[in-house]
C-alpha cells in the first residue's frame, strides 16, 4: 500500500507542476526550451563547476549524516529529511540564478524556482498530513 500511495503522490506531484508551468509559460510568455530528460543542463562551465561540487559536498554530507544517526541518533530521522530538503533547494536555487544571470532566457528561472516550491510545498503536505504513514510512523 505503501507504493501505491507514493507512485500516486508523484504522479499528482508532476501533473501539478506540469500545469503550472504550462500556465506560467502561457501568462508570462516564457518560450519554450529543449532539455534533455535524465542530463543536468548545465548553462555555462562556472555552473557545472557549483553543481558538482554542491553534488560532492551533499553527498559527503548526506552519508556522514547517516553514518552518524545509524549508529548514534536514531531518533532524528528527520535531520536527514531536512538535509535532503535543504540540498535540493540549493540545487534549484544556483540552477535558477544561472538561467536567470547567464541565459538568453532568463524567465526560465521563475519556472524553475516555481518548481522547486511546488516540490517543497508537496514534500510538506505529504509529512504534515502523514500521507505516508509506514515511513512517519
Amino acid at each position: 500500500m505503501f507504493w501505491i500511495k507514493f507512485g500516486l503522490i508523484v504522479i499528482i506531484v508532476f501533473v501539478i507542476i506540469s500545469i503550472v508551468k504550462l500556465l506560467l509559460r502561457n501568462l508570462l510568455k516564457i518560450d519554450k526550451v529543449k532539455k534533455e530528460f535524465f542530463s543536468f543542463n548545465y548553462i555555462n562551465e562556472l555552473h557545472r563547476k557549483i553543481d558538482k561540487g554542491l553534488r560532492i559536498f551533499s553527498a559527503i554530507t548526506l552519508i556522514t549524516l547517516s553514518f552518524v544517526m545509524f549508529f548514534y541518533y536514531e531518533d532524528l530521522i528527520y535531520l536527514t529529511l531536512i538535509a535532503v530538503i535543504v540540498f535540493m533547494v540549493l540545487d534549484y536555487m544556483v540552477r535558477a540564478f544561472f538561467e536567470w544571470k547567464y541565459t538568453q532566457y532568463p524567465k526560465q528561472s521563475i519556472l524553475t524556482l516555481s518548481e522547486m516550491f511546488l516540490i517543497l510545498i508537496a514534500i510538506i503536505i505529504v509529512f504534515e498530513f502523514k500521507l505516508l504513514n509506514p515511513l512517519l510512523s
